[in-house]
C-alpha cells in the first residue's frame, strides 16, 4: 500500500541520511505581542509551559539544554542525530548580534546537524534572513512560522498582531532565500467552521511551503481564551474526536503531496487542559487517522 500522506520523516529523509530527533531549546526570548513591541498579553490561547519539555530550562545555556535533551533520548536511541529546535516564544525577536551566536552555539554541539527556528511571520527582517541563508550554506537551517489561520478577523480576536498577508510574504521571502519553510496552524479557533479551516488549508497549498504542523485548539488553564469562554464573550467549535478525525482526513486530501504534514494533534499536560479531553497521545491519534485514511485512495 502507498503512503497515506507525506509525513515529516519523509521530509527529513530528503535532507539527512539517518533518523533525526528534534531537541527543543528555550533561549529565553519573549514575543513582540507580549513585551509591547507591537502588543501586550500575547496570544489568547498561549500557555508556553504546556509544550516546554522538562529539559528546557532558559536559565541554562543552549549547549546545556541540548546536552540534557541528548541524554534524555540517547538511552533509547543511541545512534540518533539531532536538530536543535528553537521553539519557545519568538526566536528571532532580538538583535542579530544576539541571535547568530545562539544559533552557532547549537550547531557546534556534537550530534546536532541542523537547527529549526520557530518565529512569527512579522519578525523576520531582511538582514536576518540574509544571514540565515548564509548559515544554511554551511549548515542545515529551517524556519517555522506560526500562521495559525488565514483569517485576519480571527487573528485579531486571538491577539496575534499580524495578518495573513504577513504570513504569505514571510513564506515567499524565506523560500526565495533557499531555506526550508514550515507553517504552524490551529484548527478550531473562535468563530471558524470546518469550511473556514479547510479554506485556510487551500490557501496554504498555494504557498511555497515544505511542511505544515496542525493541531486542535486547546483551552488551557490560566489563558485569556479560557477566561473569555467562561465569560461567554464568544465560543469555539466543539469538535468530537470523530469529527476532528474526519477534518484531518479532509486536510490530507486537500494539501498537495509535496507538503509534508508533521502532526495533527497536540497533547498538553492533563492538569492544564480544559478542552478537549480526548485522552489520546499523538501516536494513538495518528493510528486512528491512518485507519480512516485507508478507506481512501493512498498517494
Amino acid at each position: 500500500m502507498g503512503k497515506l500522506y507525506r509525513d515529516y520523516a519523509d521530509f527529513l529523509a530528503d535532507h539527512f541520511p539517518g533518523k533525526m530527533q528534534k531537541l527543543a531549546v528555550n533561549a529565553g526570548f519573549s514575543c513582540p505581542n507580549r513585551d509591547g513591541t507591537i502588543g501586550r498579553g500575547g496570544c489568547t490561547y498561549c500557555n508556553n509551559a504546556s509544550f516546554n519539555p522538562s529539559y528546557c530550562d532558559p536559565k541554562g545555556s543552549v549547549t546545556s539544554q541540548l546536552q540534557a535533551g541528548k541524554a534524555f533520548f540517547a538511552r533509547k536511541y543511541p545512534a540518533m542525530r539531532y536538530l536543535a529546535y528553537f521553539q519557545a516564544y519568538t526566536n528571532t525577536h532580538a538583535a542579530i548580534t544576539h541571535l547568530l551566536p545562539l544559533y552557532e552555539e547549537a550547531l557546534a554541539v556534537d550530534g546536532v546537524d541542523g537547527i529549526i527556528i520557530g518565529t512569527r511571520p512579522d519578525c523576520m527582517p531582511d538582514e536576518l534572513l540574509h544571514e540565515l541563508a548564509g548559515l544554511h550554506s554551511r549548515h542545515w537551517v529551517a524556519v517555522e512560522y506560526g500562521a495559525e489561520t488565514s483569517f485576519d478577523t480571527t487573528l485579531r480576536l486571538i491577539n496575534r498582531c499580524h495578518t495573513w498577508n504577513d504570513t504569505c510574504r514571510a513564506v515567499e521571502r524565506t523560500a526565495d532565500a533557499g531555506l526550508p519553510v514550515g507553517l504552524h496552524l490551529i484548527a478550531g479557533l473562535p468563530g471558524e467552521s470546518r469550511d473556514e479551516i479547510l479554506h485556510t488549508i487551500r490557501r496554504v497549498a498555494e504557498l511555497p511551503v515544505d511542511t505544515v504542523k496542525i493541531h486542535q485548539l486547546q483551552v488551557l488553564r490560566g489563558t485569556r481564551l479560557a477566561a473569555d469562554l467562561a465569560k461567554g464573550l464568544y465560543d469555539i467549535p466543539r469538535f468530537t474526536l470523530d469529527e476532528y478525525l474526519d477534518l484531518c482526513a479532509e486536510i490530507v486530501r486537500t494539501l498537495p503531496p509535496r507538503i509534508a504534514i508533521e502532526r495533527f494533534l497536540s497533547a498538553s499536560p492533563p492538569e492544564m487542559l480544559l478542552y478537549p479531553k480526548w485522552g489520546l497521545k499523538n501516536y494513538q491519534f495518528t493510528n486512528l487517522l491512518h485507519s480512516r485514511l485507508r478507506q481512501r485512495k493512498p498517494l
